[in-house]
């Protein structure tokens, strides 16, 4: 008996990348005008199949990034976010996506380059809420990413990065409000930084202020792990900005 030659199935591997950033006091992810059907026209994040088979993920990953919004892609840290692959993501057909993660202060404008039409920083919180439609299932790769970097802020150190060399504490608020995308009651904050041995060090100076004592000054701390973590509220503070 003769058995049945089994044949691969046809399936098309992919990359995309969610880069956030602030900007303008808003976490902001990077995304592209699709230049090319399908979805032409459409906002998506940068992303792309890989050129051959030699081709590693990561380093298609960077080209990709490189290619379509011209970015300097060696400073960037990229991490593995997921794998997407439900049927039917893709019109051109089954396309199985790795998706990447790069969470860095002071990246630039980027430019458009290849199958994009354009290139720029989008409110990541228009994203989630629908407000901007993104091709494929991009909205949902955008949330996967906004949640990893959200839970960053509460277990490692990297809010520090989005402040300036010396800063105040609520400077540092202002970084975690924008990446939770809540506000957050300033002495519970205080209390729960200072709580945090090594997350921040006094600089020996201080900023004077409109109104009220000049602000005591930090620099991040040698702690890159923080325990206790700084947990986000449960809820949105009420009406009077308290924490429940």
């Amino acid at each position: 008996m003769t058995e049945d030659r089994w044949t691969p199935p046809a399936v098309l591997l992919a990359v995309d990348l969610v880069i956030l950033t602030l900007r303008e006091s808003h976490l902001q992810v990077l995304l592209v005008e699709r230049g090319v059907e399908p979805y032409k026209g459409a906002l998506a994040l940068p992303g792309g199949f890989l050129r051959d088979a030699e081709e590693d993920l990561t380093a298609a990953a960077r080209r990709e990034l490189a290619e379509e919004a011209a970015m300097d892609v060696e400073p960037l840290h990229l991490e593995h976010l997921g794998v997407y692959g439900e049927p039917g993501r893709d019109p051109r057909g089954r396309v199985v996506s790795v998706a990447y993660l790069a969470i860095a202060p002071g990246l630039p404008e980027p430019v458009a380059g290849t199958d994009a039409a354009g290139a720029r920083w989008q409110r990541a919180d228009r994203v989630l809420s629908g407000e901007l439609e993104l091709a494929f299932d991009h909205r949902r790769i955008v949330a996967d990413g906004v949640e990893k970097a959200r839970a960053k802020l509460e277990h490692s150190a990297l809010a520090t990065a989005f402040c300036g060399p010396v800063f105040t504490i609520a400077d540092l608020q202002r970084v975690y409000e924008a990446v939770w995308g809540i506000p957050l009651d300033p002495r519970n904050f205080y209390r729960k930084v200072q709580k945090t041995s090594g997350f921040i060090v006094a600089a020996g100076s201080e900023r004077k202020v409109t109104t009220g004592r000049p602000a005591r000054l930090f620099r991040a701390g040698p702690r890159t792990v923080l325990y206790p973590p700084m947990v986000r509220p449960a809820e949105q503070p009420n009406a009077k900005g308290r924490e429940e």
